[in-house]
């Protein structure tokens, strides 16, 4: 992951770069999440990631988060710090 403050980039199995604009980050129970987004073209893309890095990590390793209860726990956070904002 490399860029300017406020955004992450991944590069994927093909080798495509994929920028995000970090919008929130918060923690809960202990786990870092972040609030993201991308553009594709078009299409604007709201993600939340989960921060999985272990402490031998030499870079941060995150998980798109797509289990229904955890996106509703971390969704109603970041709508809580983004009130103007809809995320569900």
């Amino acid at each position: 992951m490399e860029g300017r403050p406020g955004e992450i980039v991944f590069t994927t199995d093909e080798g495509k770069e994929v920028t995000f604009l970090v919008i929130e980050t918060t923690r809960l129970s202990g786990v870092d999440y972040l609030l993201v987004s991308t553009t594709d073209g078009d299409e604007e893309e709201a993600l939340i990631l989960k921060d999985i890095s272990k402490d031998t990590d030499v870079e941060a390793v995150y998980n798109i988060v797509d289990d229904d209860m955890e996106m509703n726990m971390a969704s109603e956070i970041f709508n809580e710090l983004l009130d103007d904002i809809d995320l569900i």
